[in-house]
């Protein structure tokens, strides 16, 4: 199970993820990429896209999960809005790559 979820899990937020043509990529952090997670821990997103992945666009991929129903909190942010310099080294530090826009949208 990679960063405490399995793979059906993964290939659910995975999918909505890739229907949005503005995110180029979204960064896992928190607890889940540096492996310390309990099974309640959230999930702490951050995309990273064109320059018309705005909060519109954030708060549909937001829906979305929501609809998967899925046992857990996610916080899902937009990199470029964030300006708290400790959080963005967090990011830089210990971020893995959830989601990757590719030619085949395989998950990573």
């Amino acid at each position: 199970m990679k960063y405490g979820l399995d793979d059906t899990t993964i290939a659910r937020i995975y999918g909505v993820i890739a229907r949005y043509g503005q995110v180029d990529k979204a960064i896992l952090y928190g607890s889940r990429a540096k492996g310390n997670y309990r099974a309640g821990s959230d999930i702490d997103l951050t995309l990273v896209g064109s320059h018309d992945l705005n909060l519109t666009v954030l708060y549909r991929i937001m829906d979305d999960i929501d609809d998967l129903l899925l046992p857990y909190t996610f916080d899902i942010s937009l990199l470029h809005s964030i300006s708290d310099p400790d959080v963005l080294d967090h990011i830089k530090r210990v971020g893995k790559v959830f989601y990757e826009k590719t030619q085949t949208n395989q998950f990573v």
